[in-house]
């Protein structure tokens, strides 16, 4: 919506030209491919567009605009100047938008989850799912701004009262990352609309039209102009810096790698910034010889294959133990070969290509040094070539500690193995790393599985289970894998301050 009303809905007016609109893919019409300012569509003040590449061909999809920091500015003095209107709606108009953003997303669901997987690669099936799971947030947190609590107490001494209150942080700058374009956009503008704050989000420049999509059902669902802006472009760090140092924004949500996370931490501290940071994992998933095999195996599918490999909550050193180690390696190497790879817009493909051609070189380089350290491929191990980047669900055996991807995220399908004998070394070899975002533990012991859930150092800890994420659950992780948590009831926490307002007793009645 824009001041005067709502935006036109042509594709001229969202940043595509007629021959654009020809070669594009029916899915793609209805996005927007402008930057969002204060309730409009508008071109990068340069005029620079960038491509959308299709990476399972190479194709170009679409351009897109290419901000600048003058452009970064403008969305952010636009989301200044709506903050005061966005604070001050009540909690059931700030419901009633995410309960219509939600019902919109689903209604588009299977448009969305095209969109998606031309953009990003991921299987129709997985992208579907992401797209129910990204509408979750909106539902989940439109329940989280009707229970926005204060409070009123009577001091110790009896002299006076506390009335704590809590109130929106104000403009919020948001980064999300692609392998998760809608789900990690949901999970941030959620909160932020629910908690009254504006925002301006910063896709990745690998996939934008997923965010561009939502934002534009943001806006067709009545989100005031300014409340949520969105700026694409290829210079992230010359777009965000300005805004970050500006004193604008009072909050920066970050998810992407722990090195970047660093650098943005360093620029939010000049202005003492309110700061959420999801960033890198190095997840263990530990097999015990008393568990279910069956369901290890199908539990480091889960955590391994969930979009490709290409997520930090992936199972990045799976260790097993030893009395159990050859036979799980050859039930997880049947189960990944037979994974079918190819074009996520393919029936019956399970594994789509990986985001870039740099994404591929780092998987080849990882799988080929722990070969020569040693390990063993069971399945995989070898790019196919032609079109596209892909890389076969991989599984290897006896890989070393010393390998690079015992300390490196691989984000690719591959499944290394490493046998343990013990509890306690298995979690010294766990804990052996600076990131703590996840852990995975199979065991039918319980008193194993309450111990191991307290040693393990991450955030989160998964028994049993190869999944984790869940809008209502509190998302996040320790040491260098973040700050903060999204989702569950502490996820709009991130986006209040608390007040105290110290009150001065009442008179008694005599005085009256």
């Amino acid at each position: 919506m824009s001041a005067e009303g709502p935006v036109e809905q042509t594709s001229q007016d969202r940043g595509s030209s007629p021959r654009e609109q020809q070669d594009r893919d029916p899915a793609l019409d209805r996005v927007p491919t402008d930057l969002f300012i204060g309730g409009r569509w508008v071109p990068a003040a340069s005029g620079e567009r960038f491509d959308v590449q299709d990476p399972a061909t190479g194709r170009v999809l679409a351009s897109v605009a290419d901000a600048g920091p003058e452009d970064g500015m403008r969305a952010l003095e636009a989301a200044a100047q709506a903050q005061a209107e966005l604070a001050a709606s009540s909690p059931r108009q700030r419901a009633d938008w995410l309960n219509a953003a939600y019902q919109a997303v689903m209604d588009r669901a299977d448009e969305l989850a095209l969109v998606m997987t031309l953009e990003m690669g991921k299987p129709l099936a997985e992208a579907k799912g992401e797209v129910t799971y990204a509408a979750e947030f909106l539902r989940h947190f439109a329940g989280e701004a009707l229970r926005i609590e204060g409070g009123y107490q009577r001091s110790p001494a009896g002299d006076g009262r506390f009335l704590l209150l809590r109130q929106p942080v104000g403009p919020s700058l948001l980064i999300t990352p692609w392998n998760f374009p809608m789900a990690m956009g949901t999970r941030k503008i959620a909160p932020a609309i629910a908690a009254g704050c504006t925002s301006v989000i910063k896709p990745a420049h690998q996939t934008p039209l997923s965010m561009l999509a939502l934002v534009d059902v943001l806006a067709e669902v009545g989100v005031p102009a300014g409340a949520v802006n969105a700026v694409t472009t290829t210079h992230a760090g010359a777009v965000m810096e300005p805004m970050i140092r500006s004193g604008l924004a009072r909050k920066l949500s970050f998810t992407g790698s722990t090195k970047v996370g660093k650098v943005l931490l360093e620029q939010a501290a000049e202005r003492v910034m309110r700061t959420s940071m999801e960033l890198g994992g190095n997840a263990p998933f530990i097999v015990f010889e008393d568990a279910d095999l069956d369901d290890a195996v199908a539990g480091a599918m889960a955590a391994k294959m969930r979009n490709m490999g290409e997520a930090c909550t992936a199972a990045n050193r799976i260790y097993v133990q030893e009395s159990v180690a050859e036979a799980f390696g050859q039930r997880l190497a049947e189960a990944m070969s037979r994974r079918r790879m190819g074009p996520g817009t393919e029936e019956g493909v399970t594994v789509g290509p990986l985001i870039d051609e740099a994404a591929l070189d780092k998987v080849r380089e990882l799988v080929q040094d722990a070969v020569e350290r040693g390990a063993q491929v069971l399945t995989g191990g070898e790019a196919p070539g032609g079109d596209g980047w892909f890389y076969p669900p991989t599984v290897l055996t006896g890989v070393s500690p010393e390998a690079r991807m015992g300390s490196e995220e691989i984000f690719g399908p591959v499944a290394p193995l490493t046998p343990f004998t013990t509890e306690a070394e298995v979690v010294g070899l766990a804990n052996d790393t600076p990131f703590g975002l996840v852990s995975y533990v199979y065991t039918r012991d319980l008193d194993r599985a309450l111990r191991m859930a307290e040693a393990l150092e991450s955030g989160m800890v998964g028994l049993n289970q190869g999944v984790v994420s869940n809008p209502a659950a509190p998302f996040g992780g320790i040491k260098e894998s973040g700050l903060g948590r999204e989702g569950g009831a502490v996820g709009i926490e991130e986006f209040l301050e608390l007040k105290y307002v110290g009150i001065a007793g009442p008179r008694s009645a005599q005085e009256g």
